[in-house]
């Protein structure tokens, strides 16, 4: 009987302490989630909707978790008022131009908050002020959109499907283009044509070139641009003989300063 007295005593000892322990675990575990072993300090923000936020959903800043939400209440019917318990030690990263808007661990993931960075040259955040706020875009609205297009995408498939069975029927300006021969033959006589066109007219400009009306006229041309060629030539020389003279007084100059 005392053995089995014994055996109780002991299993009701270790029962104790293991709920002892699980209740300092939980009670850490709340405190860590709470921040309530570290300083911290407060910020609000207003949103004209919080999207599904929750009161102890992270607060991140750089991509760090700096803090949590500590309330969230209702101030009218077009706002409503988060307040958020932030770490003393990022106090000074935190800028009054910074930025609060709703994101999400991923993309069905917990709400979460994101501050954003602030520019370098603003101050610091002090307890209790307020921050501006980004209103979140909403999954719905997303969805909404995403269904949109790919209508629109679906309405422009039928429609070149459309375009496609024309050409490759034979229908319309583009499909008689393609599929039929006698105007792709028609307009391969038109090119040919226009070749022999262009052909007849340098035949006649080599004639008229020789005509005895024309001769005096093709051959001042030809003297105007032999002359222009010889003033082109002259300058080119003159230009290089100056160039010549300066690269040689440089030279000197050079000599001059290097035995300075």
């Amino acid at each position: 009987m005392e053995t089995h007295t014994q055996k109780y005593k002991i299993r009701l000892g270790l029962f104790i302490i293991g709920g002892l322990a699980l209740f300092v675990l939980s009670i850490f575990f709340i405190g860590k989630q709470k921040n309530l072993f570290d300083p911290v300090f407060k910020l609000t923000s207003t949103f004209s909707n919080v999207s599904g936020l929750q009161v102890g959903n992270n607060i991140r800043f750089s991509g760090i978790n700096v803090g949590t939400v500590d309330n969230i209440t209702i101030v009218n019917d077009s706002m409503v008022k988060v307040e958020m318990l932030i770490k003393k030690s990022v106090k000074m990263f935190i800028k009054s131009d910074c930025e609060v808007a709703i994101g999400s661990e991923g993309l069905i993931g917990d709400r979460l908050l994101l501050i954003t960075q602030g520019s370098s040259g603003s101050p610091a955040v002090k307890a209790g002020q307020h921050l501006t706020s980004a209103e979140p875009v909403e999954l719905d609205a997303i969805m909404a959109s995403l269904k949109v297009t790919a209508e629109n995408a679906e309405i422009i498939s039928q429609n070149l499907a459309e375009i496609m069975y024309k050409i490759n029927s034979g229908t319309g300006t583009l499909g008689r283009l393609i599929q039929d021969t006698t105007i792709a033959e028609n307009f391969s006589e038109t090119m040919l044509n226009i070749k022999r066109s262009s052909k007849g007219l340098d035949e006649n400009m080599e004639a008229a070139k020789h005509n005895f009306l024309l001769r005096g006229y093709f051959n001042k041309k030809a003297k105007a641009a032999e002359e222009a060629m010889k003033e082109a030539e002259k300058k080119a020389a003159k230009d290089l003989k100056v160039t010549k003279k300066l690269q040689k007084e440089a030279d000197k100059q050079k000599i001059k300063d290097e035995k300075k």
